[in-house]
């Protein structure tokens, strides 16, 4: 209850600042619309190469330093701050042992999306500063360009910035470029003409 209190306080503070390009845990955007952007704003325009960016087990990895500095510079209440700062070092109870979490942010938890798009809000601004064209939902990044040298330069330079910046590893494995008739965005594959089909597994669900 109180985690859900404070949620709704910070929103009316954070949801003014966040990326137009952020769709994750935003009121009035959801997965349709960031889907549909990306086909209608990037792909039309001819931005058919995609760098897709996965980050490892970004929910469990969260560094708690970055992340409470974030938020004080936009809350100074040092009663909100302790009491966001002791929902995060609680820990997780189980089998009736406590383990204290000294990073990430508890999947599930009422304040973890606000706090997950917090901590990626510096992500949206470097790219907006870079001038790129992309859809973030909330960990699940796409970076659309023009051409194969484009992606890989991109792709290189994103995945040393998020690692230094964010002290997060980018998974290798799940992260690539391509064009984006293949990979699937949150559950869709772009067609070249123009249709969006869910996937075999989203369909099963």
């Amino acid at each position: 209850m109180i985690q859900q209190a404070i949620n709704q306080c910070l929103q009316q503070y954070f949801q003014p600042l966040f990326s137009e390009h952020c769709y994750g845990f935003r009121p009035g955007k959801s997965v349709h619309d960031a889907v549909k952007m990306t086909r209608s704003s990037y792909i039309a325009e001819g931005k058919t190469w995609v760098v897709d960016i996965d980050l490892a087990s970004f929910f469990d990895e969260v560094n708690h330093d970055i992340l409470m500095r974030r938020v004080c510079e936009v809350i100074r209440d040092k009663r909100v701050l302790h009491l966001i700062g002791t929902y995060l070092f609680s820990g997780v109870a189980e089998d009736g042992l406590v383990t204290k979490g000294y990073k990430g942010v508890p999947q599930g938890g009422t304040l973890s999306p606000l706090l997950s798009n917090i901590y990626l809000d510096a992500v949206d601004k470097e790219f907006e500063k870079r001038g790129l064209s992309f859809c973030r939902y909330p960990d699940d990044c796409n970076i659309y360009v023009k051409s194969s040298a484009a992606a890989q330069r991109v792709f290189k330079s994103v995945c040393t910035w998020i690692e230094k910046h964010l002290k997060i590893a980018v998974n290798r494995d799940k992260s690539a470029w391509g064009e984006p008739w293949e990979p699937l965005f949150l559950g869709y594959r772009h067609r070249r003409n123009g249709n969006l089909v869910p996937s075999p597994k989203a369909i099963q669900r």
